[in-house]
């Protein structure tokens, strides 16, 4: 029924779960998978007196966050190799994770969406449980939400 899958991730242990049992779900339906990771955006600091600097460019920033795209999808994309799963990876940047993985699910041809109930937020990966539900709410695709 479903033939390519398109697999959010935020790099945290219940994504990573929630990974693993897209991979065999996909397995078992004889599916491809597109893991996908919305990169953060630079934060824009306002500046006002006694203000902290943060030293980190706009360029270094994306580097960081470049590398930990590569970091998470790697893990997956080795997951999905030694199960015989085909897949790609998509990382965006993007401070809207909801939108990033319904467009990246329609620009895919993506016929399902899998992914985790919630997650975290931050730097470190984004927050899954209001993007579920945003993603329940705007996706044309069907989305398969895993607890």
């Amino acid at each position: 029924m479903f033939k390519h899958i398109l697999v959010p991730t935020d790099g945290s242990e219940l994504s990573r779960a929630t990974a693993s049992r897209a991979i065999s779900f996909a397995k078992e339906a004889g599916a491809r998978i597109t893991i996908f990771f919305a990169k953060p955006e630079y934060p824009i600091s306002y500046f006002g007196e006694g203000a902290l600097i943060d030293p980190t460019t706009p360029e270094k920033f994306a580097e960081l966050a470049d590398q930990q795209a590569a970091e998470y999808l790697g893990k997956i994309e080795q997951q999905c190799i030694a199960a015989g799963v085909e897949c790609k990876s998509l990382a965006v940047t993007s401070d809207i994770p909801y939108e990033a993985i319904v467009e990246a699910a329609e620009q895919s041809g993506c016929d399902l969406i899998f992914m985790a109930s919630h997650g975290r937020r931050g730097f470190s990966g984004f927050l899954l449980g209001s993007e579920t539900n945003k993603v329940l709410t705007h996706s044309k695709v069907p989305v398969l939400v895993y607890r």
